[in-house]
């Protein structure tokens, strides 16, 4: 009696359906920020400002938005359960647009008021933020400082 065998092509079809239903289900792709009509995860407030909102992805693919760079340090600090597979926020030097918030330099400066109060702004890159000091002073951070402090 001959042994029935998967053709190898079936099996390696079958590998990639398998792999990429698995994937769909953990997108880690950035919903877009629905500005004036999104809320903020943290603090329920409506997301207005294209120069400070923020933004999760879970590791399942679930983005959570938020008004504010504190407001998603915030979230961060107070539910270390859940794992991100991407932060973004949005920078002050472009407005509107969603960058990686780990490359991203971090200035608190009262001069910059932002949504919830901490005067923190985020900016694309270190050259930005160092002119942004010269006309706003205040300290600047990466993310992992700004992740070290208690509360921004």
């Amino acid at each position: 009696m001959a042994l029935l065998l998967p053709n190898m092509n079936h099996m390696k079809i079958l590998f990639a359906l398998i792999l990429a239903t698995m994937m769909m289900g953990c997108s880690s792709v950035v919903d877009p920020i629905e500005y004036g009509s999104d809320e903020c995860h943290y603090c329920s407030m409506t997301i207005v400002e294209k120069q400070y909102a923020s933004a999760l992805v879970t590791d399942k693919g679930k983005t959570r938005k938020f008004d504010a760079v504190e407001c998603l340090v915030n979230f961060i600090h107070e539910n270390p359960e859940i794992t991100a597979n991407n932060l973004y926020v949005n920078v002050f030097d472009a407005p509107g647009k969603l960058v990686d918030a780990t490359s991203c330099s971090y200035l608190i400066s009262p001069m910059l008021p932002s949504p919830m109060g901490a005067n923190l702004t985020a900016f694309s890159n270190m050259e930005q933020a160092n002119a942004m000091l010269q006309k706003a002073p205040g300290k600047l951070y990466s993310w992992s400082e700004l992740l070290a402090l208690e509360k921004p």
